[in-house]
C-alpha cells in the first residue's frame, strides 16, 4: 500500500489553481504542473479506493452524461468517476427530450444543470462540431449560473471529440508512468502511434491526436506513421511539434509502419479516418445528403482494403526494442481471426497484452474523477486530508 499522506504531500508542491470551476476540454490548454496534478490526483483516489477510504466529496448531486457515440469504457468510467465522489448520474437521451423540439443549446444547457455538477460530454463523429459544441454548453452553464439561474456552475468534462480524447490519453500516460517508473522515464523512448486496418468506417481521429499532444510533452521520441491519405489535423501535429521541441523530444512522421515499430518502446497501433475524409462526411452531414453519406462509406471501407498490410504482427513486434515494446490501445482492438477477419492486430499479440491493455483502460475512472475533483476542490490537500481524518469505510465487511 502506498502512503497516502505522501502522495498528498506531492500534490501540494504542484501548480494547478486555475484548474478549479474550470473545465477539460483539450490536454493542450493544461500546463504540465496541471497535468501531474490530474495524474497525482488519480492516483491518490485509487488509493483510497484500495484501502477501503471513502472518497465522496458530494452529498448530492447529479453528474449529466450525454454520448452521441457508442462507448463501453469511458461511459462506464465516468459513472463509476462520478459514483466515486459521490453523485447520481443522469444520462441525457435526446431522443427523449426536447431537442428534437428546437430546444437551444443554452437552453438544454441550463435546464440540465439545476443541480448538476458535472456535465460530460462524447461529441466526436464531426469535424469542427463537437469540441465547438462542448465550449457552446459551457459557456450557457456559465451565463446560467452569472444569470442566477444556476446554483453553481458545471464542470465539463470532454469524454472524446472530434480533436481530442483527453480522458483516454490521460488514461494512458497514466499507464506508461506506473509502466516506466515515472513521468521522467518517458523521456528518450521511442513512442509509435500507428494507423492499423480496420474493417470498419469512419473511427475518429481524436486518440491518435490526443495521443501526439500529449505524450510529445515529455521528452520522448514519438512518431506518426500511416499510409498516404490518413493524416490527422495539420493543426494538432503543429501542436506535437511545438511540443516536442519544448520538452527536448521530437515527432516525425512515416509512411511506412515497420520503420515506426524499429526500435520502439511503445506500440500504438490504432485505426483512424482520414481527416479530409471526415470533413467530406461533416459537410455531407450538414447538407443532409445521406445518401452521399453511405457512397463516402463505401469508398473509405475500399480503401481501408488497399492497406491489410498495415497489422501489428509478431514479426513488427520483433522488431521492436528488445522485442518487448510495450503493445497499447483504447480498446476495443480489431483482433485478427477473433473480432473480425483481418483487423489491427493479430490474436497472438493481443492476448499476450491483453491483461496490459485492461490495465491501462482500469486508469480511466480515476482520471475522469480526478478531473471533476480538481474543478470543485479549491484546496484537494486540505479536503483529502479531511476525508482520511473522517476514516470513513467505503464498504463494510
Amino acid at each position: 500500500m502506498k502512503d497516502i499522506k505522501k502522495l498528498i504531500g506531492s500534490l501540494s508542491a504542484l501548480e494547478f489553481s486555475k484548474m478549479y470551476n474550470n473545465d477539460f476540454l483539450l490536454t493542450w490548454e493544461k500546463t504540465d504542473q496541471e497535468v501531474a496534478a490530474v495524474l497525482k490526483v488519480a492516483e491518490i483516489l485509487r488509493e483510497m479506493r484500495e484501502q477501503n477510504i471513502s472518497s465522496k466529496i458530494f452529498d448530492s448531486g447529479l453528474g449529466i452524461s450525454l454520448f452521441r457515440d457508442n462507448s463501453t469504457r469511458t461511459r462506464f468510467s465516468f459513472s463509476s468517476a462520478c459514483n466515486l465522489l459521490g453523485l447520481e448520474i443522469q444520462d441525457l437521451d435526446e431522443g427523449k427530450s426536447q431537442v428534437a423540439h428546437g430546444e437551444t443549446v443554452r437552453e438544454t444547457a441550463n435546464m440540465i444543470s439545476f443541480m448538476a455538477d458535472v456535465i460530460g460530454i462524447r461529441d466526436d463523429m464531426y469535424i469542427g462540431k463537437g469540441n465547438t459544441y462542448m465550449r457552446e454548453v459551457s459557456k450557457s452553464v456559465v451565463e446560467g449560473n452569472k444569470d442566477g439561474v444556476l446554483e453553481q456552475r458545471p464542470t465539463l468534462v470532454n469524454l472524446q471529440c472530434d480533436i481530442d480524447h483527453p480522458t483516454q490519453s490521460m488514461s494512458d500516460l497514466a499507464h506508461l508512468v506506473e509502466e516506466f517508473g515515472g513521468i521522467e522515464n518517458l523521456k528518450g523512448k521511442k513512442i509509435a502511434m500507428t494507423w492499423a486496418y480496420s474493417p470498419s468506417y469512419g473511427k475518429p481521429l481524436s486518440v491518435p491526436q490526443g495521443i501526439i499532444g500529449l505524450l510529445t510533452r515529455f521528452g520522448a521520441d514519438v512518431v506518426l506513421a500511416h499510409p498516404e491519405g490518413y493524416e490527422v489535423m495539420p493543426e494538432v501535429e503543429a501542436i506535437a511539434r511545438r511540443n516536442a521541441q519544448e520538452s527536448g523530444g521530437s515527432f516525425v512522421k512515416t509512411d511506412r509502419m515497420a520503420v515506426a515499430f524499429k526500435d520502439a518502446d511503445i506500440v500504438y497501433p490504432k485505426s483512424w479516418a482520414p481527416f479530409k475524409s471526415m470533413e467530406k462526411r461533416t459537410e455531407l452531414y450538414g447538407n443532409r445528403d445521406f445518401d452521399g453519406i453511405d457512397r463516402l462509406e463505401k469508398e473509405l471501407l475500399a480503401q481501408n482494403a488497399n492497406h491489410k498490410d498495415w497489422e501489428c504482427t509478431e514479426e513488427l513486434m520483433s522488431t521492436t526494442k528488445n522485442g518487448k515494446a510495450l503493445y497499447m490501445h483504447c480498446l476495443p482492438a480489431d483482433i485478427t481471426g477473433v473480432s473480425c477477419k483481418e483487423g489491427e492486430v493479430v490474436a497472438s499479440v493481443f492476448d499476450r497484452y491483453r491483461v496490459a491493455t485492461y490495465k491501462e483502460a482500469s486508469y480511466k475512472p480515476y482520471i475522469i474523477a480526478a478531473m471533476i475533483f480538481l474543478s470543485k476542490v479549491k484546496n484537494p490537500g486540505t479536503t483529502f486530508g479531511k476525508l482520511l481524518e473522517n476514516k470513513k469505510s467505503r464498504h463494510f465487511e
